[in-house]
């Protein structure tokens, strides 16, 4: 072989071998970094979805199928038994308690919760290469604009939104759907000036009085979100960055407002009407993650902030065979299962073996650590305290002994449940919410145990408090929880510490 000819075949290989690496870079960003699309429902039961409960009577055949195709959870959990906490929980990787709210909700003017320093989720992806995106209901509270009286001023920007917490864009409204202002902001501003201050109260609704925008529709904003959540995936799709998309929604929360075409579908009440047309919106966003060519690698979870809640009628739907809490004790609220266990289920063709069912204990705050391992990214000490890559539960892995060490629970009222294996730990004489025995009920008694330990494999339905029988089981568990208290985390790394210090009043047994 001639000089002449040996050097242009060695110009043709470099050629090819520049242009293979080219394309793999190109095509292996893609390959690497899955979409992300996390759906949130308000107020959904485990026992809502016919994958978690044969024998319910609402049809979410969209749902099933969703989880027929993926990885069904039958022991996911949410860090609080409400709203607002939940979602800090998801967010920032971190247990809700360890922030300033210790119990209950954000009001609609309520001064904003996660602290801009703070990572989140959706700073740590954008960080990472991801555009983020959040659209649906908030909850986590932002500030007003406020004129020189000190009057919301709802012309002017609003600040603390999300997009200061890490969403490159960010569409939807405050709190809850039955908590007022009643306004949606896109990224910082109120999208239209309200023109009203109106409150329902009917068969299929009931909100309080409060401003409301022109461009608000209460029936219509579940519907809305869903529209806004399909058409940023189409564009997203022709993009050549991953996205990242937080949906929450404000349903089937109060005000249950199934649309005109849903009412009476369920054959229940208006409650499992308004099931069915989430899960058929469930199945138009799937359809369109699908149409736009972006199934194969795109994680889509869906789940739910907290059990059912009492405002569903959970006795008119129980009296027609339907346990929305499937057959877990309590709802909403509280520390019992049914205030915390929730539908879990996680779609992604690529890498999750259809029809997977996993038994492994998860909670919400595991987002966090899940997506940081998508991207390769070594969380700090100071983020995702109290999370758990689910990464090895989706490749299929066997995992030596449980994932997570230990899931901290958390009642409307700030009890505290620790569960650890088959056993339950809760550190209050009742429900610490909505069921019976209340905390008023409790405090009327008087006579109940001031902790309940509870063996989920034996008695899933916790009706026999062991307490007495196994002091060992509540030493070592109480033990763990103090640690998990003082040391900021429940992760391995180095010690952090929580708002509001250690006098808490829920945290008796550390007095």
């Amino acid at each position: 072989m001639n000089c002449k000819l040996a050097k242009l075949l060695i110009g043709v290989l470099m050629i090819g071998f520049f242009s293979c690496q080219k394309s793999s870079v190109n095509d292996g960003h893609q390959a690497s970094s899955p979409n992300i699309i996390y759906v949130l429902a308000d107020d959904m039961g485990f026992g809502d979805l016919k994958a978690n409960n044969p024998e319910g009577k609402i049809l979410t055949p969209n749902l099933d199928r969703m989880a027929a195709e993926g990885m069904n959870f039958t022991d996911a959990h949410t860090s609080s038994a409400v709203c607002t906490p939940t979602r800090y929980g998801i967010l920032t990787g971190r247990y809700n308690w360890r922030s300033r709210l210790k119990n209950g909700v954000l009001g609609g003017y309520s001064k904003p919760l996660i602290d801009t320093a703070r990572s989140t989720v959706a700073s740590m992806l954008s960080d990472n290469g991801y555009h983020t995106a959040f659209i649906g209901k908030w909850h986590l509270s932002w500030d007003w604009g406020k004129d020189e009286n000190g009057q919301v001023d709802f012309s002017l920007p609003v600040t603390h939104n999300p997009n200061d917490n890490g969403f490159d864009y960010a569409y939807g409204h405050v709190a809850s759907l039955d908590i007022p202002p009643y306004v949606y902001v896109e990224n910082g501003k109120v999208t239209a000036l309200p023109n009203d201050s109106t409150q329902s109260k009917d068969k299929y609704g009931w909100w309080r009085k409060g401003a409301t925008g022109a461009d608000f529709k209460h029936e219509d904003v579940t519907p809305n979100f869903f529209r806004r959540g399909i058409e940023y995936v189409k564009e997203r799709s022709k993009e050549e960055d991953p996205f990242f998309l937080y949906l929450p929604l404000p349903s089937p929360h109060t005000p249950i407002l199934p649309l005109a075409e849903w009412q009476g579908k369920s054959g229940l009440n208006p409650y499992g009407d308004f099931v069915m047309m989430i899960d058929d919106y469930m199945g138009q966003l799937m359809a369109a993650v699908k149409e736009a060519g972006i199934e194969e690698n795109t994680i889509i979870i869906f789940t739910s902030d907290n059990g059912c809640s009492p405002a569903a009628k959970i006795d008119e739907l129980i009296a027609e065979g339907h346990y929305p809490n499937g057959i877990y004790r309590g709802h909403k609220a509280d520390i019992y299962e049914g205030g915390h266990r929730v539908p879990f289920i996680v779609k992604w063709p690529k890498m999750i073996k259809a029809g997977s069912i996993s038994d492994e204990t998860i909670c919400t705050t595991d987002l966090m650590a899940t997506c940081a391992e998508l991207v390769d990214y070594s969380l700090k000490d100071n983020e995702g305290e109290d999370s758990y890559s689910l990464l090895p539960i989706f490749r299929g892995e066997a995992i030596e002994g449980t994932l997570r060490e230990a899931t901290v629970h958390h009642s409307i009222n700030g009890s505290f449940a620790i569960r650890k294996g088959d056993w339950k730990l809760a550190m209050t004489a009742g429900s610490g919410g909505w069921s019976f025995p209340t905390p008023a009920q409790v405090a009327k008694q008087d006579t109940l145990p001031d902790i309940q330990l509870f063996n989920l494999k034996e008695d899933p339905r916790e009706e026999n408090n062991l307490q007495g029988e196994f002091p060992e089981k509540v030493n070592e568990l109480q033990t763990l929880l103090t640690q998990y208290v003082e040391r900021g985390r429940s992760t391995p790394g180095l010690p952090q510490s929580n708002e509001g210090g250690k006098t808490w009043k829920q945290l008796w047994w550390m007095q």
